[in-house]
This record gives C-alpha cells, structure tokens and sequence, in this order.
C-alpha cells in the first residue's frame, strides 16, 4: 500500500448522501442508488436536508446505517459537513469517504468496475467527473474559474480526511445562502484547495476525455458509453433553451439509460413531481407522433376503457361514437348531458347503434363549469372506482364564438389527436401499456388561430397556485404556459386523477353560468390535470398524428422564424433579451423607455429615474441563467 494510496483489497467505505425534497419524502430513485451502493460501502449515512416523513424514514430502512435530518441550509455541502461534525474522530476508521447527493440517477452502468479501477489510484481524492480551467469565469466575468472535481461525488481518502488541511477547510467553510455561493465558494475551490497543499486528485471520467468541457451535463451519452454509473438529473430538468443550444437530447439518453438496463420508471416520477410539466416535456421530448400505418400487436390483457362524453349539442352524438367507436374491444360509455330533452335526442343516437359495452347516459344538475363540472362532479363515482384501467374523455366543441374555420380547426385538432382510427389508438394505448408511470395523453398546445403560445396561463396563473395549495400539489408551476390539454379532452389512468376527483367539488364552486371565464373554475382546472397527475408521480405525454404535425411544425416554423428576424442571437440570446426588456406594450413612447431602462439600468440610475421593477427583470434573468450554468 502506497503513502497516498489504498490497498488491493476493497478499502473500508463509507458513503455521506446528502437529499433535499420540497415534501420531505424520499424519491424512490433514491433507495435504488443507495441499495446499488451497498455492496461497496461498509457504512452509508443519509444526510436530509429539510423535513423527513416516516414513510420517507421507511424507505430509507435498511439501505442506510443512519438518517441525520438537519435544517435546509448551505446544499449539500453543508449536509456533507453536518455528518463530518457528527462523525467526529469516527471518520478516521474508514479508508475512503464518499460524500454524493441526489443530483444523479443510477447506477446506470455497474459500480463495480468503476470502484476496482479508481482503487487502484494513488490519488488522495478523486471525483465521478471533472470541469477544466476556464477564463473569464463564467459566474463572475471576471478572473479564473480554477480546474475542480464537480461536488456531486467526491471521495476522499485516509490521508487527506485525517490531515489538518482538512479539519481546517470544514471547520472554516463560508455560509452558502444561495447556489452561487456553492459553486464559488466550495466547489469550485476544493479542488485546487487540496492539491495546492501536496494531494494528489484524480477522476474517473475526466473531461480531457470528451468533447466538451462539461460532460456531466453535454455529453451524458458518452459518459454512459465508458461505463459511467451516474446519469446527472440536470440534462433532463434544465432551462430547454440552454439545453437545445447544446442539442442536448433527454429523450435519446433516457432510451439509452433503458438500453443499459436501468429502471427508467424510477427517472418519470422523479421528474414529474419535481420539474415543471412543460419543463419536461421540452427536455424529454415527451410528444410521441403516431403512425396509424403500423399494425400494433393486441394486448394479453386488454385495457378496461370507459369513455365519458359531455355532450351539450345532441347533434354532434353521431360524430363523437364515432370517434370513441376507434377504440378496441370493448368499452363503456357515459354520457352526461344538461337536460332530459338533450337526453333523448342522444339516447336515440345511442340506440341507433351497436354498444360494445354499458351505456349511461345521466341528466346533470345543472350545466354551469360545463365539462369540468360534468367529469369532476357528474362521473365521480365512475372516476373514484377500480372499475377502468382508462377513461376517455371527450365534450362536443364548436367554439361558435372563434369563427367557424378556427373552430373547426380546434374541433379537429382534439378529436383526431386522440381517435384518429382504430390503428392510431391502438398504438396510443400501448404507450400506457409500456410505462406504467404514464398519466395522461393529450394533443400538443393549440397554436393555429389562437395566441395561445407565450400567454396560455392567461389571467389562470394565481387561482391555479391558490387550488394547488388545497389540493396538495407541490409541482413548481411553468413560468410562461402551462401543460395543459388545452381543450380539455384527454385520455387517463383514473388513479393518476385522484387528487382532483377526490376534492368534493360543487356547482356553486364554478360560479354560476357566466362563470366559464379566464380567472374562474373551469379554466383553472382545465390547465390542472398534468400538474395533479405529476404530484402522485404520473408523467404527461402529448400525441399527434402525422398529419397534425406537419401542419404544426411548418406553421410554428414559419412563426418563430418571422418572431426571431428583429433579435440577435440564437434562442437562449433572444429570450434573455426580451425577458430584461419586459413587456413591449403597444410601442408607445412609455413603452420604448421602460424596456431601454430594464435593458440599461444603470442609465436609469445616473438620470434618477425610479427602476425597481427593471432590477426584478434583471434578478429573474440572473435566476434563469444560474440555471443554464450548473
């Protein structure tokens, strides 16, 4: 055995994982990790920064040697101090320390060839992967951002642990009130810190390696390749414009992680619960184009589907049948209509035709929150049963009030995205076959013939938080627009509803029958389904035919290709510039003076103009950007 080194056989390990959960519970790609981790550690100690629920505790039981919980403060760094503090002299008796978080996913390849070949370094300490020098740093704009192991796993080694260079750097570590100060003040400086003062480091993955200077979050797919265990959470959550600039895939490396076998269900409900829907789906490339060329094989055991119908013009019955009539099998069907005359009509339409399973078709107690109320209130007994693996819910749209082609145009755009033909809904359902933590479908953001992109929050946004407070959603919410069935029909697992349907809603709640307005009831929980799902870890995919996309895509193209022509840059230069200008208004004078000075506030400053509200645009880029360097 080397002064520095360890000897052939495993060294004695210990592991500090240091979690954070906005709901103090325990993610389950958590005790995954921990349990692949195991094998090679002699002790591992959980360090939760925040609350700790007893079912968190629990999952945490015998995968973990101890549970310290401490208050939320300094990141992970902090945690990792906590258990040194609380280790005391203890840590002299290991011969390796990990401190790691829960920042990755994995072990996506096995942890045994990595641990056989970095015990055979001599090094002092050594990390998963590394980041060169870089000059101006790029946080600051000025001076140097020093070479250093990336902080997410760092294994430290006898030597150094029992060396008073380290009890000196823990016992004098700054505060870290902000990620900024994480990264400045501990890992950007531990690194040079330690060899500056005879250690020696090493890496498992070093960047020299790779094309860019920052694999960890570029180059996941190549890191999987060389047998890298740890796939970083950040290429699947991060701001999608940094992402696109970088041609960053999520989708790709995810399908890759599966290739190696990894249980990619654990990465879904992580991410729906803890990323912004529309986040997600950006990054993930949730949106699956469906062929109805291709035969899809019938499923062992087929899905026990009802269809729920809201129909308030009895004349469009035939047509909707129709639709739902795509699906395969046999299904059950309930209609919901706001009066007996409407019933009859529809019950005629009904009787005209084959059912392939039970028909219901109930008068409501009024129509006021029209399909909303209809599913939430007038189907929750089918909805709170185990009777259905899916419901489908469709209401009869014409949109008269938008013109007759944009209502057209809405009418086809839901209606053919979800039950095009019975080959296109077959291969629709087998998405719910093949991940069981899949929530909802639904057609993408409806764009042509309404400004829906950049306002579809509209006047939403507030009563949407206040709703998702008292229905226990912690999902952060979208900045811009949500993902939302816009339109409001989708296909569902009923459990992945539970927290909406379980909510004793009523039609006085929806305020009255002028109430269907932006700001009220209907609209809010039209926008809520992806955000409810997420909460119980239940993921969002949007679905289009061929034919829909290539009238989608082109037009959106030609759109973003006119908005761009005006700004320099490439997506991320544009959106931050037109986040810092603020709202462009009508273009008045008033309008050319506040976006010059929320561009230029320091001008604003020297002529002793009042320019808060220029100072919160620049924090809210800052936060944004903090996002896009990590």
């Amino acid at each position: 055995m080397s002064a520095a080194g360890v000897s052939p056989a495993r060294p004695r390990r210990l592991v500090v994982y240091a979690v954070w959960d906005r709901r103090g519970s325990i993610e389950d790609f958590v005790p995954y990790a921990l349990s692949q981790l195991r094998p090679h550690a002699d002790r591992i100690i959980v360090v939760v920064n925040g609350s700790l629920t007893e079912e968190g505790r629990a999952k945490l039981a015998g995968i973990s040697d101890e549970v310290l919980v401490r208050v939320n403060r300094g990141y992970d760094i902090w945690a990792h101090k906590h258990a040194i503090d609380h280790l005391g002299q203890g840590i002299d008796a290991f011969d390796e320390v990990i401190f790691t978080n829960d920042t990755w996913f994995g072990p996506v390849r096995d942890f045994g060839p990595l641990f056989e070949r970095m015990d055979r370094s001599d090094a002092d300490f050594w990390g998963m992967t590394d980041h060169p020098r870089e000059a101006p740093n790029p946080f600051t704009k000025s001076g140097v951002l020093a070479y250093h192991l990336q902080s997410y796993w760092i294994a430290a080694r006898r030597r150094l642990i029992r060396s008073d260079a380290w009890s000196a750097y823990w016992r004098n570590l700054p505060q870290m009130p902000d990620y900024f100060d994480a990264v400045l003040s501990h890992e950007a400086v531990f690194t040079e810190h330690f060899t500056a003062r005879g250690f020696a480091s090493d890496v498992a993955f070093p960047a020299a390696n790779y094309p860019t200077t920052h694999p960890a979050l570029f180059n996941a797919d190549l890191l999987l390749a060389d047998g890298c265990p740890t796939l970083k959470r950040r290429p699947l959550f991060h701001w999608p414009p940094f992402l696109m600039r970088h041609a960053v895939v999520g989708r790709w490396i995810v399908a890759q992680a599966e290739q190696y076998g990894y249980p990619v269900e654990l990465i879904w409900r992580n991410l729906a619960r803890t990323v912004e829907p529309r986040v997600l789906n950006a990054n993930a490339a949730l949106h699956e184009v469906i062929s109805d060329t291709d035969i899809t094989e019938p499923s062992a055991k087929p899905l026990r589907i009802v269809a729920l119908l809201h129909i308030f013009y009895p004349e469009m019955a035939g047509e909707m049948l129709d639709l739902v009539d795509n699906l395969p099998g046999r299904y059950d069907l309930v209609i919901t209509t706001p009066d007996e005359d409407r019933a009859a009509l529809i019950s005629e339409t009904v009787a005209s035709r084959h059912p392939r399973g039970e028909v219901d078709v109930r008068v409501l107690a009024s129509n006021d929150g029209r399909d909303q109320s209809a599913f939430l209130i007038g189907c929750r007994d089918v909805l709170l049963g185990d009777r259905y693996d899916l419901v489908v819910k469709l209401h009869s749209k014409k949109t008269p009030q938008d013109g007759f082609n944009v209502g057209r145009h809405f009418k086809r755009q839901q209606f053919e995205n979800l039950l095009s033909s019975p080959r296109y809904v077959a291969r629709l359902l087998a998405l719910f076959e093949k991940e069981s933590g899949l929530g909802l479908v639904y057609p993408p953001m409806i764009h042509v013939g309404y400004p829906t992109m950049g306002r579809g929050w509209w006047s939403n946004k507030p009563g949407f938080a206040d709703y998702c407070e008292r229905l226990g959603i912690h999902v952060p919410l979208d900045e811009i627009s949500p993902l939302a069935p816009f339109g409001s029909m989708y296909i569902a697992r009923p459990e992945s509803l539970r927290l909406l349907v379980e909510h004793d809603w009523s039609y006085e709640d929806f305020g009255g029958a002028e109430a269907y307005r932006d700001g009220g009831l209907a609209h809010i929980l039209e926008r809520m389904p992806s955000y409810a799902a997420a909460e119980l870890g239940y993921h969002t995919r949007t679905v289009s035919t061929t034919e829909y996309l290539s009238i989608s895509h082109t037009s959106m193209e030609f759109n973003l290709d006119h908005l761009s022509a005006t700004t320099r840059g490439d997506s991320v230069d544009r959106i931050m510039f037109l986040k810092q200008a603020g709202y462009v208004g009508t273009g008045r004078a008033r309008d050319f003076a506040r976006m010059y000075f929320g561009l230029h506030p320091r001008v604003g400053r020297l002529l002793g103009w009042s320019v808060d509200w220029a100072v919160g645009a620049k924090r809210a880029v800052r936060r944004t950007l903090s996002r896009s360097r990590a």
